[in-house]
Formats: C-alpha cells, sequence, structure tokens
C-alpha cells in the first residue's frame, strides 16, 4: 500500500479494508496524480464529495477479467482514454505508429488500444451488463456526436453508441461528474439522468426537451447520422450549430437522430468554474507525481513537461480552426486567485529535484487571465462573432494586468531564480494591450533565449481558413519584440511554429512561404503537418471540402505526395528535400525558382546544371559544383533584423 495515492491494485484494496468502490475508473495512461491529467481531478473531486475510487490503469483489454480486480463497483464505472486522444497518441498524420508513449511508464507503446474509450467500454460490457458506465476525457468530449474519423477516413457515429456507454461527461467535468454521482447515490436509474449540464445521453423519445417552454432546453434536432453520412454536406451544416452551441450561457441541447428511432443528445456546457471553485479543484491532495509502483520502469515520461509548471487559467477565445479547445474548456476564461498559485509555487520550491525554474505559468493560450470582454460573464461568448478573428472585436478589453502582477509575485518568491512563459501567447492579443508594460517585463524576465510563437503561415488566404490573423499583424510583433530585445541590450529569438497542407494551401501558398523563410534566411527544425482531429474547424474542412463557417468550397491536400512536398518546400534547404522541392516547382510552374540567383529556392539538377554551365563558356566545362549546398542556419532574430 502506498500512503496518499488512490489505489491502483487488487492488494491496495485488501489493505485499505474496502469492500466495494463507489466507482471503478478504467484510464487509458499511467496513474499521475497530478492535476495536469484529468484522471487525477476527477478521482479528487469525487473522493473530496465522499466517493471512493479505485484506479484500473492501462489494463489488458484483451482480458475481460482485468477490469474486475475490484468487482462490481457500487455506483458505476468512470472511463478515460487518457490525456490525448488515443490515435494521435498512437499515430503521426502519416498514420505510421509514433515509437514512444509519454503518458506509459518508461516510455512504452502498446499498452492501451486503438480507440481506447470503445474498446475499455465495450470490455466492461461484456463482463457487467448492467453497471453504469461513464465516459469522459478528451477523447469522449470530442468524439460525444458524430464525427469524422481521420484514422480510419470514416464517418463514425458518437462514441456514446460506440462504446455502450450511458452518459458522455464532456469538457473539463468537475461539474457534472458529481451531479452524476449524486443522482446514482440517490437511486436515480443512469437512463433518467438527462438533466445535467455538460452530459450525453441516448434516448428514443425526445419529445419532453423539444416541447418544453424554456428556449434554453428547446433542444436543436441536427442532421441525421444517416443523412451527414451520405452526403457530407449535411455534416459541415451540423458541425455549424454544434460549433455555434458551445457556450454555458447561449448553448441550446442538441439531438443527433440515428437509426432505429434513436436520439444522441447533448446538454448544453456547464457553467464555468468560478475562481474559488478553482482554486478548491487545485488545492485538493495531489501527490503530484506518478505511482511510485513505475519507479522500476523508469517513471512516466510526461511528468517531466509539468511538475515544475502552473495551470493559472482555462478555456481559449483564441478561435483558431485547428484547436479543439472552444469543444472542451469553452471560450470563456477561467482563473485561479493568486494565493492559490503561489501555494502550488511553494510547494514546486519544496521539491527536492526543484533547481529554481518555474517552467511556465499558463494554460491553452499564457496570456488569457481576463475577461474578452464584460458581456461573456453575464452572457457568454457570441455566437457569431470571434474575439480575434478576423480582426480583434471592438468590445474585447486586452488587458494583462493580473497576470503581470501574478508574474511579478512568483518571481519574487525565495528558491525561485527564474519564471518562464512557455505555454504560448497569442501575439495578437498581446498587441491588441495599448500599454506595453507586460510586453517588456515578459521580453525581460519571462523568456529563456527564445520565445516560441504560432504564426502558422504567412499566406493570408491560408491564414483565414486557420481562424489566425493577417501576416502583418504578425509582422508587426516581431518588429516590436526585437526593439525590445535591443532596448534592454538582450539577444533573444523566436521560434515561430509553422503548419503545411492546412485546408485552403495548394502548392502556391506553399511557395509563398518558402520565398518568405529564403527572405529570412531561416529554415525550421519543426514543421507540423496537418492532423486532422476530431470537433475542429477544420477537420470538418478536410473532409467535406466545405468551411462550416462560411458554406464556402476550400482547397483540401489530401493526397500523401502533395503532402510531403508542400512540407518540404517550408524546408526547401534539406538536401533530402531537393527532389520534392524541384517537383513542386515544376509543378506549380515556378521553374523561376530553380537556378542560381539568389532568390532561387534550389539550383538545378546536376545535369541540367552541367548543360548550362557548359552554354555558358561555349562548350567548355567548368568546375562541377553540387546541385544544393547547406546554407548555415541563421538565427530567427538576425534575418528578421537583415530584413
Amino acid at each position: 500500500m502506498t500512503q496518499g495515492f488512490l489505489t491502483v491494485c487488487r492488494q491496495d484494496m485488501i489493505d485499505r479494508n474496502i469492500e466495494q468502490f463507489d466507482f471503478v475508473y478504467v484510464i487509458g495512461d499511467a496513474y499521475v496524480d497530478h492535476p495536469s491529467f484529468g484522471h487525477a481531478i476527477i478521482s479528487r473531486v469525487l473522493e473530496s464529495h465522499g466517493y471512493s475510487v479505485g484506479i484500473i490503469s492501462q489494463p489488458d483489454w484483451k482480458d475481460e477479467e482485468s477490469i474486475a480486480i475490484y468487482g462490481r463497483p457500487r455506483l458505476g464505472f468512470l472511463i478515460s482514454g487518457g490525456n490525448m486522444d488515443s490515435m494521435v497518441n498512437h499515430y503521426y498524420v502519416s498514420q505510421k505508429r509514433r515509437q514512444t508513449d509519454a503518458y506509459t511508464p518508461g516510455g512504452v507503446m502498446g499498452k492501451r488500444p486503438d480507440y481506447a474509450t470503445v474498446v475499455y467500454g465495450n470490455l466492461i460490457r461484456r463482463k457487467y451488463k448492467d453497471v453504469p458506465v461513464i465516459i469522459g476525457g478528451i477523447e469522449a468530449s470530442l468524439r460525444r456526436l458524430a464525427h469524422y474519423d481521420y484514422w480510419s477516413n470514416s464517418f463514425k457515429r458518437s462514441i456514446l453508441l460506440d462504446s455502450q456507454a450511458d452518459l458522455i461527461s464532456y469538457g473539463m467535468g468537475e461539474k457534472s461528474i458529481v451531479e452524476i454521482a449524486e443522482a446514482l447515490d440517490g437511486g436515480i436509474d443512469v437512463k433518467d439522468i438527462t438533466y445535467i449540464a455538460g452530459t450525453v445521453y441516448k434516448t428514443k423519445d425526445i419529445t419532453g426537451i423539444t416541447g418544453n417552454e424554456d428556449v434554453r432546453y428547446n433542444a436543436v434536432v441536427l442532421p441525421s447520422y444517416t443523412e451527414m453520412k451520405e452526403n457530407s454536406r449535411f455534416y459541415a451544416d451540423s458541425f455549424k450549430i454544434q460549433y455555434e452551441n458551445t457556450d454555458a450561457f447561449s448553448g441550446k441541447t442538441l439531438a443527433e437522430p440515428y437509426p432505429n428511432g434513436i436520439y444522441v443528445v447533448q446538454n448544453p456546457p456547464a457553467k464555468p468554474l468560478t475562481t474559488q471553485e478553482m482554486d478548491d479543484v487545485y488545492a485538493l491532495p495531489y501527490q503530484r507525481t506518478y505511482h511510485p509502483s513505475y519507479e522500476e520502469a523508469g517513471g512516466v515520461p510526461a511528468i517531466a513537461e509539468i511538475k515544475f509548471s502552473l495551470i493559472s487559467n482555462r478555456g481559449c477565445f483564441g478561435g483558431c480552426s485547428f484547436c479543439a479547445l472552444t469543444f472542451h474548456q469553452g471560450r470563456i476564461i477561467q482563473v485561479r486567485s493568486h494565493e492559490s498559485l503561489i501555494a502550488e509555487a511553494k510547494e514546486i520550491i519544496n521539491d527536492p529535484d526543484f533547481k529554481g525554474y518555474i517552467h511556465d505559468v499558463g494554460g491553452p493560450t499564457a496570456n488569457f487571465r481576463h475577461p474578452a470582454c464584460q458581456k461573456q460573464l453575464t452572457a457568454g461568448a457570441c455566437k457569431n462573432r470571434q474575439c480575434l478573428f478576423p480582426s480583434p472585436c471592438p468590445n474585447m478589453d486586452a488587458d494583462h494586468s493580473d497576470y503581470l502582477a501574478l508574474l511579478r509575485k512568483l518571481r519574487e518568491l525565495p528558491g525561485v531564480k527564474k519564471v518562464f512563459v512557455r505555454s504560448g501567447i497569442r501575439f495578437d492579443y498581446l498587441l491588441a494591450e495599448k500599454d506595453d508594460t507586460f510586453f517588456k517585463e515578459l521580453v525581460e524576465h519571462h523568456v529563456s533565449g527564445q520565445l516560441k510563437v504560432a504564426p502558422e503561415h504567412i499566406s493570408d488566404t491560408v491564414l483565414s481558413k486557420m481562424g489566425k490573423p493577417e501576416n502583418k499583424v504578425y509582422e508587426r510583433f516581431v518588429k516590436k519584440y526585437y526593439q525590445i530585445n535591443d532596448s534592454l541590450g538582450k539577444k533573444q529569438f523566436l521560434v515561430p511554429y509553422l503548419m503545411s497542407s492546412h485546408p485552403g494551401s495548394t502548392l502556391k501558398e506553399a511557395i509563398e512561404l518558402a520565398e518568405y523563410l529564403r527572405d529570412l534566411g531561416y529554415m525550421p527544425e519543426q514543421v507540423q503537418d496537418f492532423y486532422p482531429t476530431p470537433s475542429t474547424i477544420s477537420a470538418v474542412m478536410y473532409y467535406t471540402g466545405i468551411d462550416p463557417r462560411s458554406g464556402e468550397k476550400v482547397y483540401v491536400c489530401k493526397n500523401p505526395h502533395e503532402k510531403a512536398m508542400q512540407r518540404a518546400l517550408i524546408q526547401y534547404r534539406n538536401p533530402k528535400n531537393y527532389e520534392l522541392v524541384f517537383e513542386a516547382l515544376q509543378k506549380a510552374g515556378r521553374q523561376d525558382l530553380i537556378g542560381f540567383d539568389k532568390k532561387c529556392l534550389i539550383k538545378p539538377r546536376r545535369a541540367e546544371h552541367t548543360q548550362q554551365q557548359s552554354k555558358a563558356y561555349g562548350g567548355q566545362k567548368k568546375k562541377e559544383v553540387k546541385p544544393h549546398k547547406v546554407v548555415k542556419k541563421k538565427t530567427i532574430r538576425n534575418v528578421h533584423k537583415k530584413k
């Protein structure tokens, strides 16, 4: 028995004299008792309300007995596929298998199945026919209604049906899981738990919810699964409705019809947590590390990224098309108090492995610690208007004062040498604030030599599909960043994240990006090839060829070879990419970029090169020059200054 941690095996149960758990929680990750892990939060929240929870981590999905080690739970089974969708966890965008799993002891791959939530749900159903099953976590949350699945290239039903679960607790889940527990504990049949915000259930009768006079609970009937599967345009229409109903204040109940008279019904999202509620969640008795039983295997690699970091906020009003945060955490910012964060920071400082560096203070977007506007506090986020895209809303209140005050307090704590901000800065929001105080202190105190930012692309055509600001906004940010660095006598750099083959990007836009990088004299070391993940606008565009926001058609790069060309263009200086870049330029009719001029991306092939030399020197062969010479990498600082 390990004091402080939750029960993870039958012997723990015996040692603690537990006859029956209220809930058995089956998880696809290793058990890490840290508030960065969803299973830790849900377990501790239930425990704080008097419910006992037994953890079954990464059970053998081929053996029914693996989920029966504690016997039948009193109230029900909980299932989470893990901190990541199991398919994203397992596969690269190329659909090749990843070699390691950061959420498994020793980083070993293959300890959870593909589509883990579905597999675990069916495993439980085979063993226990009538025990309530509640699924949650990122995988269940983002697959709660019918969705396109990239890995099988198919249109899938709600995960509620495929997993044979009774309920989905979607979003972050602290409020809904307690209400579910109280309902089950009060003797309510799981089939009658149809009223809890932040949940999804199945029914054959929606007359009660569509006929309710309360307009908030008056259900919107979506296109049917059959219609969407037969014609993807219906899916684009459905997704637009879903996207407009992700707000806890204005969101409607949604009903999705299936064959045989079944409806999957999504209740409106749970209300955002107040600051006090957030503080209470993060004050629970987490052990802040992985279970000691994993030590022999080398521990759980994922802990390294978060052990000395602080989560200060939730929610994101950034509105990036390729991000599912709107569907999972919502657009309304939720924050912890300074007192809560400082108390956790002191715990970190007392850790024997702490070296004086707080690695991050942030969340989905680090510098979102202030409501987007005052209206959101009472009326919620706008249905048909983004806060930052295509340009900042006139009602948006850009304010970093609270975040700045927090960072100042943290960096003054005894034992703290440096407080970094690494979870991402939204640069257009930063520029929207007229006062530069935060920007200056960010550069002076909170950058670890280089600041990671995500312009993603430079073509405004592509950026508009990404839900990102125009390139001129990023250029303005870059200029200001280096001006501040120069004024402080610092030499710090920018590391821009870029994405290839996003919907809207043809070879033309990919070449524009390559030319931009040429003018900077910079080649990114990492490039993200677009990855269509469930419940994102970008994935809908990828599957349907339609932008669900406008109904307009969108070019989608699906051919693996063209995707490889678009990716290679971003790293055109890499000799391994020469053939792909050459082919892309030929195909796009941009042979003007193949040659010896400083504006060219690559030199001609060896044979063509020799012919050009021979012609130029009257048939006399000049000393052969290699067709592609690697240019020594320049720092992003120098190339921006040069420009």
